[in-house]
């Protein structure tokens, strides 16, 4: 039985959909990281219950943040980017987490410059604050130790593709060292990231989606837990392509996801397609109730995913919308400003 709620919305389901297509299906994914890394800080001495724990976040952050700081007894306080809910401010309100919410912004980049000005201000103010750093600290990944044994033990763990948005670098990044770590080979598990037309994780900052609203996968920043050398393959996914992955996640599997999980879903079908020897799991990171008005209820606009396929690249110059894809080859690769990551290792 679990103590807590945010241990059981914090465990993910493991959904077979199609020959060799598999959904690792979270309800709130960031819980999972979230939980350990406070966890840790607590064994470690770093914080003490009672204590107030500063974060940025688009959303699934902070929520994640929240229940696990109300789990330990802590104290919460999350800058929270324009497109965070209703529904989200309210639970926050009642669990009584301090939100900050940036003002209504075209310019997602903008945004979250503005968070971390914002949260650098606070620490100047408060600096018995500890910053949790989800963008730059190690200690987010100790979490998804469990979650790679579990897919390894449901799978085989050979001859698999794991596939999701690249984001802060710490959910891909740490299930795909987890699984390598127990690999008889480590060509047997190949990570392939999915990334939004204009982050510069991955060196698209030169290119624009109009409709870009899956910022959690992708950065205006450089991120210190982005391990790029962990990555074998880039997609590049725009919006509309993205619709039409979560539409058909839906409607051919009923399986209710966001955007990312759509555009994830997308990358694992053709990853699936071209290695008929693999089995591909892709990381569905939350439900999809944030996206009822801006993607599910226009289901009619959706392009069948067999009108879709990416263009094959060689490198960024050559991006082009709705949707590339470029080798990686595990080859390092930092922007000049990228921090360093600190934390425990994983």
């Amino acid at each position: 039985m679990d103590r807590h709620v945010a241990d059981a919305i914090g465990r993910p389901d493991l959904i077979h959909l199609d020959d060799r297509l598999v959904c690792l299906r979270f309800e709130t994914m960031k819980v999972v990281s979230a939980l350990a890394a406070v966890r840790h800080l607590l064994d470690t001495g770093a914080v003490r219950r009672g204590d107030t724990l500063l974060d940025s976040s688009s959303g699934i952050y902070a929520h994640a943040l929240a229940l696990a700081c109300h789990r330990h007894g802590m104290r919460c306080h999350i800058v929270g980017s324009s497109t965070v809910d209703r529904t989200l401010r309210v639970q926050l309100d009642v669990l009584g987490v301090t939100l900050e919410q940036m003002e209504p912004c075209d310019d997602l980049k903008l945004d979250q410059k503005r968070r971390v000005e914002r949260v650098h201000e606070i620490l100047a103010a408060h600096p018995e604050y500890h910053w949790m750093r989800q963008y730059h600290d190690a200690v987010h990944h100790l979490g998804y130790r469990a979650v790679a044994d579990r897919i390894r033990e449901e799978t085989g763990g050979r001859n698999l593709t794991l596939v999701g948005g690249v984001g802060s670098g710490a959910s891909t990044g740490a299930l795909t060292r987890y699984l390598r770590e127990a690999a008889d080979h480590p060509a047997d598990v190949e990570l392939v990231g999915v990334q939004p037309f204009g982050s510069l994780t991955f060196g698209a900052e030169h290119t624009t989606d109009p409709e870009i609203i899956i910022a959690g996968i992708g950065s205006s920043i450089p991120f210190g837990n982005v391990s790029h050398e962990l990555y074998d393959t880039l997609h590049w996914i725009s919006f509309d392509a993205a619709l039409s992955g979560t539409v058909e996640l839906l409607r051919g599997h009923a399986v209710f996801a966001g955007l990312s999980t759509g555009a994830a879903h997308l990358a694992a079908r053709h990853e699936r397609d071209r290695a008929p020897g693999r089995t591909v799991v892709f990381v569905a990171p939350d439900t999809g109730h944030r996206y009822v008005d801006t993607v599910h209820s226009r289901h009619r606009e959706a392009a069948p995913l067999a009108a879709l396929a990416p263009k094959e690249i060689s490198g960024q110059r050559e991006l082009a919308l709705p949707w590339s894809r470029m080798r990686w080859n595990r080859r390092p690769w930092n922007h000049p400003a990228t921090p360093r990551t600190t934390g425990a290792s994983a």
